[in-house]
């Protein structure tokens, strides 16, 4: 080859090797490049890399850090509560669910005295052996055995009861245990020795006090009894007095000598009531009781001192309300007496007005009674009003002090009345007069078959009242109304004498209207035609005319009037109307018939009823005596219990009158030996207890020990007199002569 050629072959191949070499440094740039940006891509990443690696290990110093911290708070938080722990008075562990001791305080492991064995890891039934074992608990009437098989029961119940065990020292632990989740249980041993120790002293001073209590009412009882008998005497013998022929002036006096032993009695009374309800001793004894009759027997007891003073005293009973309800007739009538009592004395003038309504139960058993006494009296100032019900308190002004009393009154009253589940509250105008309301819900009783209203429809056409006082006037319209007869009422005698025409066949007439008085206006329309049956209507039990009068004349009759009263004076006005009424099977009942006196002969053949009154006393043997002179009876005196018992057998009495208090046997003991000589004889001597102890439940301890009737001290005539005739035998003449018929 030439040369030329081979020139040209390696000037082609240069070429050739020239453009491979571009290429390749082409490619080698390209790769330098794509290696330069990977390589500055991983650097980047192992900038974030060790970024991230730096927050990571910054984020696990602060961890490392609070857990460090944490954990010295938390062996803070354990250090001071197990000092906590170790400083309270009270024990405490806790058991694993194996009733292994996991921990324990100090006040834990003390009544333990030392004992190396009692410490974490110790079961719970060992410890119970070693209080028993060492003789640290007091196992009272249990044996050790018995003692720790109730305690480790009692530990391994879902939820056990908290007990008290006593430890050798006398010390009171409380023992709480509270299982968990996981059947750990912990416990809590509370000291409770104060408390035990408090408990004991209240309950000693408690015993005290109430022995303090009992010897305060058996001072009371004493008293009442060394007061009242006393008593018996001058309130006895004033009313004995009384029946004599005296002077003015010596009316006077017996008349303040028997008003101030009862205000005295009075006062007792309160004192002794006071006490009781203080000492909580006072309970109420229901019973069925006619309340429109209880209403009755207190106003006509305050009626005297009403009548002196010229006031009216006037009942409004609902004649749709029962009267027989269930309740202790007794404590609501001395709350009666007390309210219209107060009326009375606080009224100088006007009227007092005793109003009743009510509301029967759908289901008939309950009664709601709203009763309201209304009076014209003083008043009572407004700041005042709470202050009466106060104890010991009296509404203290220029007007009222001259009033006398205790002051516990309408407290008494208060606490009787919320006792029984009522309300009793005041409403009063200074000046104008008061209204004491009471609201009681009391059970029904089974009403008297004769409580039934009569009908008078068609016999009683007209009936004219004529009355000055509009609320009395309003009274009497609404109850001769409420038995569908026809009223017209009217205000004086002369607008009764207008109103009078053919249709009027009855005339209810008070016994003082403006003009003619009652009976003089009677007399006026008798002297005219068709003269109807004139009835004059009188507060003063002198002007009653009890045997009735003849056809035309005015009849007297009391007043206020009770329904049944009403009744029974309806019916006879309508019985003379004419022969042809005849009154109900149901109305004869309301009629009071005398009994059919025996002949005379029988009676004069018949012996004298006998007595005996067992009583120590002389100067209430004088009373006694002088009380019963009137009767027809053989009365004979023991000067204690073991005479009356000897004088029972010798004398046979028909009765006794047994003072409670003598000397060697007392009334209780010579009622009980005397029942057991009837027992062995048969026959039974009603016997009547004459005590001047009237402390709640004297009564029923008394009764209890066979006496039949129950009577306080000082002495009333007419209770006397009453169980003389109630209990006289019918071989016996009558005690009291019947009186006179006209």
């Amino acid at each position: 080859m030439s040369l030329a050629n081979k020139l040209a072959e390696e000037r082609r191949a240069r070429l050739a090797a020239e453009r491979l070499l571009e290429l390749k440094q082409a490619e080698l740039f390209a790769a330098n490049r794509k290696l330069g940006l990977h390589a500055r891509a991983l650097s980047e990443e192992i900038t974030q890399t060790r970024a991230q690696v730096q927050t990571v290990q910054d984020e696990n110093q602060r961890v490392k850090s609070d857990l460090s911290a944490a954990q010295e708070q938390v062996q803070i938080v354990e250090r001071r509560l197990w000092q906590s722990i170790q400083t309270i008075r009270d024990g405490f562990a806790i058991f694993d669910g194996n009733d292994v001791m996991i921990t324990a305080n100090r006040a834990y492991l003390v009544i333990f005295d030392g004992l190396e064995e009692v410490q974490p890891g110790i079961s719970y039934a060992r410890l119970l052996q070693l209080l028993t074992e060492e003789g640290i608990v007091d196992t009272d009437f249990r044996s050790p055995a018995a003692w720790r098989d109730m305690m480790l029961n009692r530990w391994q119940s879902p939820h056990p009861d908290p007990v008290v065990i006593r430890l050798w020292n006398d010390e009171y632990i409380k023992l709480i245990d509270q299982r968990g989740a996981g059947g750990d249980a912990v416990t809590l041993g509370l000291n409770i020795t104060e408390t035990v120790r408090h408990e004991q002293a209240l309950k000693e001073a408690q015993e005290r006090a109430e022995a303090a209590n009992r010897a305060k009412s058996a001072f009371l009882a004493n008293m009442s009894h060394e007061i009242r008998t006393p008593m018996n005497g001058v309130v006895g013998m004033a009313e004995l007095m009384s029946e004599t022929n005296l002077t003015e002036e010596q009316e006077l006096y017996v008349d303040t000598i028997r008003n101030s032993g009862e205000a005295l009695l009075v006062i007792i009374n309160d004192v002794l009531d006071y006490s009781k309800i203080e000492a909580d001793k006072l309970t109420l004894q229901p019973e069925a009781f006619d309340l429109e009759r209880c209403i009755h027997e207190v106003v006509m007891l305050t009626a005297p001192a009403a009548r002196d003073k010229g006031l009216e005293l006037l009942i409004d009973y609902d004649m749709f309300l029962p009267t027989m309800l269930i309740g202790d007739a007794g404590r609501i009538r001395q709350v009666l007496t007390n309210l219209i009592g107060n009326a009375v004395k606080f009224t100088p003038s006007g009227h007092i007005l005793v109003r009743v309504v009510g509301l029967q139960s759908n289901g008939g058993g309950d009664t709601d009674i709203h009763i309201t006494i209304e009076d014209t009296g003083i008043g009572i100032p407004a700041d005042k009003i709470d202050h009466v019900f106060g104890e010991f308190n009296q509404v203290e002004d220029d007007r009222n002090r001259q009033f006398e009393g205790t002051g516990l009154g309408l407290s008494i009253s208060r606490r009787l009345i919320e006792m029984m589940g009522g309300q009793i509250w005041v409403d009063s105008q200074e000046g104008e007069g008061s209204a004491f309301g009471i609201r009681l819900t009391l059970p029904a009783a089974t009403p008297d078959e004769g409580d039934a209203p009569p009908d008078l429809r068609g016999i009683l056409k007209h009936v004219l009242v004529c009355d000055p006082l509009p609320v009395n006037r309003q009274v009497l319209t609404r109850q001769v109304e409420s038995l569908g007869l026809r009223v017209t009422s009217t205000t004086t005698a002369e607008e009764a004498q207008h109103a009078m025409d053919d249709t009027v066949d009855l005339v209810l007439c008070d016994h003082t209207p403006p003009g003619l008085d009652g009976k003089a206006l009677a007399r006026a329309l008798a002297a005219g035609p068709g003269a109807p049956n004139v009835v004059v209507l009188s507060a003063d039990p002198a002007d009653v005319d009890a045997d009735g009068s003849p056809a035309g004349a005015p009849i007297v009759a009391r007043k206020p009037m009770a329904r049944q009263a009403l009744f029974r004076l309806l019916l006879e006005m309508a019985s003379r109307i004419g022969p042809a009424h005849t009154p109900r099977p149901e109305d004869a009942a309301d009629v009071e018939k005398e009994p059919a006196a025996p002949p005379p002969a029988a009676q004069t053949s018949r012996r004298s009823m006998r007595v005996l009154a067992a009583e120590d006393n002389r100067t209430n043997q004088l009373v006694f005596s002088k009380m019963v002179k009137s009767l027809d009876i053989e009365l004979r005196f023991a000067e204690n219990g073991e005479a009356a018992v000897v004088q029972f057998q010798s004398f046979a009495p028909d009765m006794i009158f047994m003072d409670i208090s003598m000397p060697r046997m007392d009334g209780k003991q010579a009622t009980a030996a005397i029942r057991r000589i009837e027992a062995e004889t048969g026959g039974h001597v009603p016997i009547v207890a004459l005590t001047a102890h009237a402390v709640e439940g004297d009564r029923d301890a008394i009764l209890a020990a066979g006496l039949d009737v129950y009577l306080t001290k000082p002495l009333k005539k007419g209770a006397i007199v009453d169980a003389i005739v109630a209990h006289a035998p019918d071989d016996a003449a009558p005690p009291l002569a019947a009186p006179a018929k006209a």
